[in-house]
């Protein structure tokens, strides 16, 4: 994998935002491998994916954050550099069903995912042959209403103890408190098992079936306060009919879990998503 780096920037739309940091990045010899960009126009706002090789780039990490500064300022941008050789370090939560958690080790081992993934946590012990398997550290806590904020503080200190820079909730089917998202701090991808908004919370199969749905789906997004309305990374969709059970339905909604949480995964670490509002920009 090539040593690159990738600067993502968000600020009000004017004149000469991709002329001025594609000089700026020029005369610092660096060679520009992508660049990506999107409008919204309703909300005056530029959106900005440009990644480097890092190979003959004349700027130190700490350099950069100085000398790019000034033009942050002047065109009012909310931006981060990322760089290739700072692999993420991602928590894997779940609870007993394995098909996602499954999917991001076996994509992982096949280098797909280029993570590092330190630590799986459930609060069942079912994935720990799984996780053993993968030579992941594996960390059963039980949460129930009792214990929660005991729960949710041992599972702060092994992050925090891991350097963890992003968790995945593959089928962890446990409610996060709100205090919890804000002391760890950093992103959490949740995978919904239906196409949000339609059939939120528990059981949407047993929902959809009821309501007769043509088409059935699965939904990756940004965990917030909010149960299941934070940002969206990622929706797929496969169609159905009338001669599916329940049980067909869970099963097909399987498969399009997986697809649609790797997806995620994979275009988060490669810093390919923007956030504002409760929307994201997500760059090919």
């Amino acid at each position: 994998m090539k040593d690159t780096a990738t600067l993502l920037i968000n600020c009000p739309d004017r004149k000469g935002i991709v002329a001025t940091v594609a000089d700026f990045l020029y005369k610092h010899n660096a060679n520009i491998l992508h660049a990506d960009e999107h409008q919204d126009s309703g909300k005056n706002l530029f959106f900005l994916r440009t990644e480097w090789d890092m190979s003959d780039f004349a700027l130190s990490k700490k350099k950069f954050e100085i000398r790019f500064s000034p033009i942050a300022d002047k065109f009012q941008m909310k931006w981060k550099v990322f760089y290739s050789a700072d692999k993420p370090k991602i928590a894997i939560f779940v609870s007993q069903e394995e098909h996602c958690v499954s999917d991001l080790l076996y994509r992982h081992k096949s280098k797909e995912l280029y993570c590092g993934i330190s630590l799986i946590v459930s609060n069942h012990p079912n994935a720990k042959a799984l996780a053993d398997y993968h030579g992941v550290p594996f960390y059963e806590i039980k949460v129930n209403k009792v214990n929660l904020i005991d729960a949710e503080q041992r599972i702060l200190t092994l992050l925090k103890e891991n350097n963890i820079d992003l968790v995945v909730l593959a089928r962890y089917m446990r409610i996060l408190s709100g205090r919890f998202i804000q002391a760890f701090g950093n992103p959490i991808i949740n995978i919904h098992h239906s196409f949000l908004p339609a059939f939120v919370g528990a059981k949407p199969y047993h929902q959809a079936y009821e309501r007769g749905v043509k088409v059935i789906g699965a939904t990756a997004h940004y965990v917030t306060a909010d149960l299941d309305q934070g940002p969206i990374i990622e929706q797929d969709v496969l169609r159905v009919s009338h001669r599916d059970s329940v049980e067909d339905l869970a099963q097909k909604g399987k498969d399009m879990e997986k697809i649609v949480l790797s997806r995620a995964v994979k275009w988060h670490i490669e810093n390919r998503v923007l956030t504002y509002g409760n929307k994201t920009v997500v760059f090919d």
